[in-house]
């Protein structure tokens, strides 16, 4: 089976999260999404990068792929590796503990000039062929994925931000992840 592995914070996750997820199968792109929430971020503490408990990000991610269907499931990976578990660590470990399938990473264009800088992005580009998904406002990197798509510019930043404001979320995220938030929502910041 064809696994696109799409990582990230999903601190919460939103709905530009929610079409990547949906779209990959639609598209043939891989069989299966398997969010996968970071369990300590390697960027902890920088770039304003605060998570809520992983608990809780894998609770957000498990009610978003209930909400796609059968095609989208959820990874704990993440808090079995030491951490922070780098990319390629990750990827590396996932194709060692299920050798029937082959693994694919999602990434946005938004973040490709920053790759350059993640351990062995060499090695994760030439054993797991990225998945390039673009990102309304960014530059898409035309010329080396002409057919990447473009998603909604939603940040989980902005959903976090509402909500301190006491303003409605409920255009960013899905409904199951809106009714979640209006409950509680972990963070101080």
């Amino acid at each position: 089976m064809r696994v696109a592995v799409y990582g990230g914070s999903f601190n919460p996750p939103h709905k530009s999260h929610a079409m990547v997820a949906s779209w990959i199968p639609r598209s043939g792109a891989a069989d299966m999404v398997w969010l996968m929430p970071v369990f300590e971020h390697a960027f902890e503490g920088m770039h304003e990068k605060h998570l809520a408990p992983f608990s809780e990000r894998m609770r957000w991610c498990s009610q978003l792929a209930a909400s796609l269907g059968p095609t989208v499931q959820v990874s704990d990976v993440e808090s079995l590796l030491p951490a922070p578990s780098y990319t390629v660590d990750t990827l590396q470990f996932l194709a060692l503990r299920y050798p029937k399938h082959s693994f694919r990473l999602v990434i946005g264009a938004d973040i490709l000039q920053q790759t350059q800088s993640w351990k062995s992005w060499d090695v994760i580009a030439e054993n797991f062929s990225p998945i390039v998904v673009g990102r309304e406002g960014y530059e898409n990197a035309d010329s080396l994925y002409p057919d990447a798509p473009v998603f909604p510019a939603v940040s989980s930043t902005e959903v976090r931000e509402r909500l301190m404001q006491g303003k409605s979320v409920d255009d960013l995220v899905p409904d199951a992840i809106a009714a979640s938030l209006r409950e509680s929502h972990p963070w101080k910041l």
